[in-house]
């Protein structure tokens, strides 16, 4: 399996089952206190068309959400794909999971400079750089790479990139017009979006029965929001511990009660008047071996 390519060389980054369990995760642990259910969508490894004036150039994020639209395509229908100028909002946030085919695609000029980095080379661009790597695409007619597609022409706000490799979190923030990286917080959340108050951590558990360092929702204090399946074990296990405290608090009640009725009958009281005292049950009047 190690050997054979999970990708095809025309088009990397193709699904494997990562990409099926990861965002699953980040959908299910998903919770925006300041929009109802309805008010959000969230797509993976969906067409995002992005230019009207190119109707086949598309990209499919492994993750993204969209705030502020309808969940379902105009309120009634699931999306087969998301049309940027029909829904007329790009997505707030894209997660995109790295691999080696994909780190030019999904980092841009930040894989070079990366790569000066490693190689001692300056890693200051030179002025206009940026400019002409976003004329590349016009001028070639060629679509341009996720990366630019995000930065000019979907202007995406929270850009993430995560090696599931490497466990490397990276944050591209746009502003001014284009993305700067942000650095990571200390401890989780790692990434706190404040738009949309919530934050991002890697998570070390089993999702699906599959243990790993999975990127998850959090709140601002790092805890880790649940999912339908965990808020429904939670659930049980809530009422299964409330049932067994009031089964605990019935047999101290009654243990309490037969108590008092031998210490009455210990100062020699009437057998009809420690039952009247006490209103013991038939049941108890059996585990105090009281004559009828």
């Amino acid at each position: 399996m190690y050997d054979l390519p999970s990708e095809a060389p025309e088009e990397p980054g193709l699904p494997d089952e990562y990409h099926d369990l990861q965002p699953q995760l980040l959908s299910r642990t998903l919770h925006l206190s300041q929009y109802a259910r309805r008010e959000w969508f969230t797509g993976s490894d969906l067409n995002l068309y992005y230019d009207e004036s190119h109707l086949q150039w598309h990209k499919r994020p492994d993750w993204f959400l969209a705030v502020g639209v309808s969940r379902l395509y105009d309120g009634e229908d699931l999306r087969r794909s998301y049309v940027v100028w029909q829904e007329g909002k790009s997505p707030d946030v894209v997660v995109e999971f790295l691999s080696a085919g994909t780190a030019g695609e999904d980092l841009g000029r930040f894989v070079d400079q990366a790569r000066r980095a490693d190689s001692g080379e300056d890693d200051v661009e030179t002025p206009g750089l940026v400019e002409a790597e976003r004329g590349k695409a016009k001028e070639s007619q060629k679509p341009p790479r996720k990366f630019e597609v995000y930065e000019r022409y979907l202007r995406v706000p929270h850009y993430i990139v995560y090696s599931r490799y490497t466990r490397r979190l990276r944050y591209f923030r746009w502003i001014d017009g284009e993305y700067q990286e942000q650095p990571l917080r200390p401890t989780n959340p790692l990434i706190w979006l404040d738009d949309l108050a919530i934050g991002l951590g890697i998570w070390q558990g089993e999702f699906d029965e599959v243990a790993g360092d999975w990127l998850r929702w959090c709140d601002a204090s790092g805890d880790w929001f649940l999912t339908d399946t965990e808020q429904e074990r939670r659930a049980k296990n809530q009422e299964r511990r409330a049932r067994n405290q009031e089964r605990r608090a019935r047999e101290e009640a009654e243990a309490q009660v037969l108590q008092t009725a031998q210490n009455l009958l210990a100062t020699g009281m009437d057998v009809a008047q420690v039952v009247q005292v006490c209103h013991l049950t038939e049941a108890q009047r059996v585990k105090l071996q009281l004559p009828d």
